[in-house]
């Protein structure tokens, strides 16, 4: 359970998960008969994205909150995961909905078909892909568990690119004072590399 902890794995299966939920929003996740006069007793289905509107943004969400999750410091930590865990909430939220009332949610989308707002009576039953999308809520829900495990042990962003010096900004003289380092002169507008005019050649 410990390597599920790290960096990597999590990140993996965050992306994973909310993958799925992506691929799973597609496809057909509703289908079944309507009674209208204009569709008569036709066949009708529905994606993922007609009647869960909203859940592909939901999916991306969860990716860019996982990526941000094993990239950034404790405070934008903190941040991505609670947005992560509320992108969770709405996306199961949404997936369970369609499962728990496939007709109501069938029946806004054959209304919009035919040009009419509200809802038309329908008969519809849920196909496989609601499923699908809620094991990857499941398995983006694992890799949070993961990550509110391991994050602790997590080393912060790498300083490789940021100005020299302490955190301050300042650099140590060899008495061990405060002083300017060259990235402070330049913000300043000061050039480092200007000795003066009576500088030996």
């Amino acid at each position: 359970m410990r390597r599920l902890t790290g960096k990597g794995p999590v990140a993996l299966l965050a992306l994973l998960g909310a993958g799925v939920v992506l691929v799973a929003g597609f496809r057909p996740w509703v289908s079944g008969t309507v009674a209208d006069a204009v569709l008569g007793g036709s066949r009708v289905e529905a994606t993922g994205a007609e009647v869960a509107p909203g859940l592909s943004a939901i999916a991306l969400a969860v990716a860019a909150a996982a990526v941000a999750v094993v990239a950034a410091g404790r405070v934008g930590r903190t941040v991505a995961l609670v947005l992560w865990a509320g992108c969770l909430v709405v996306a199961g939220a949404l997936t369970v909905r369609v499962l728990g009332d496939p007709s109501g949610a069938l029946g806004p989308v054959a209304a919009t078909r035919v040009g009419r707002t509200g809802t038309v009576e329908a008969v519809a039953s849920a196909t496989a892909m609601p499923w699908v999308a809620l094991l990857g809520v499941l398995v983006a829900a694992l890799a949070l568990g993961c990550a509110l495990a391991g994050a602790r042990r997590w080393a912060g962003p790498s300083r490789r690119y940021e100005a020299p010096g302490t955190a301050e900004g300042h650099v140590a003289g060899r008495r061990g004072e405060r002083v300017a380092s060259d990235w402070d002169d330049l913000s300043a507008g000061r050039d480092p590399t200007d000795v003066g005019d009576d500088a030996t050649t």
